[in-house]
């Protein structure tokens, strides 16, 4: 099956389930074709679907993938402050490292919004449908909502990277309180911990909690370095944490810090 065909394929069957999509025409231009099959995935409720399916996607995504372009962890050049960490501008969705980080809401369960610009809509896009699926059946065993500074992990399933590890950060609501740095030093840590114990070497942190979560973009990056680095000084066998900046303010911000 040709990727075009995967595409259809996967369209037709997600329209098949939305009966208020019924009647809805397949576009012929790829890429409101690439855009509506994303809409369809992001508004997916977590439930079963077809092994035929998930074969598919995963063939088609991981083609998307490749398409894309993928940078590799090992082509990255260090920070001259520190060989262990490094800066990096670009989507985290096409990094090939051992675990990337989702900044997460509180349902843990991807962003239900079509096309949002959010990095827990772009990862759950190019992840896959089973990323939603996996992250309800945690969710549901856990048995309440995930608290701000916890961390979960989950196979990479589509995407480069092996692991996701998911977090809610700190909503600011007008000034950053102490409580607020805190529980975003906490998402940091919890990341870290979880990452070494699962052996994970190379990580990827977004600018966690920032954007519409509204923590100061240099004040999160002074926590988020400084924490990093006082976790990595207690022999920690994680040998390469990149900050993945998508702006050019946080790049410009990181890279006066590191």
């Amino acid at each position: 099956m040709k990727q075009d065909e995967r595409r259809e394929y996967l369209i037709k069957y997600l329209l098949k389930e939305k009966i208020r999509f019924g009647g809805y025409q397949i576009p012929l231009d790829k890429k409101e074709q690439e855009n509506l099959l994303r809409s369809l995935m992001n508004v997916r409720p977590p439930r079963p679907i077809s092994d035929t399916f998930l074969e598919i996607q995963d063939a088609y995504l991981k083609e998307r993938s490749k398409e894309r372009g993928i940078t590799d962890v090992t082509d990255l050049k260090p920070v001259q402050s520190d060989p262990r960490l490094y800066i990096w501008q670009g989507d985290i969705t096409t990094l090939r490292c051992d675990a990337i980080v989702d900044a997460c809401n509180s349902q843990m369960l991807g962003c239900f919004s079509p096309m949002h610009a959010c990095i827990d809509n772009s990862i759950h896009t190019y992840a896959g449908i089973e990323l939603r699926l996996k992250m309800y059946e945690i969710m549901k065993k856990q048995g309440h909502e995930e608290e701000v500074g916890q961390a979960k992990i989950t196979p990479g399933y589509n995407l480069p990277a092996k692991y996701i590890l998911h977090t809610v950060g700190p909503i600011v609501q007008s000034i950053v309180t102490k409580e607020d740095e805190d529980l975003l030093a906490r998402c940091y840590r919890a990341c870290l911990k979880l990452a070494e114990e699962t052996g994970v070497e190379s990580i990827a942190f977004c600018c966690l909690s920032t954007g519409v979560f509204a923590f100061p973009q240099e004040q999160a990056a002074k926590i988020a370095t400084t924490t990093i680095k006082q976790y990595l000084n207690k022999n920690s066998c994680i040998k390469q944490v990149i900050f993945n900046v998508f702006q050019d303010e946080d790049l410009r911000i990181y890279e006066e810090l590191l």
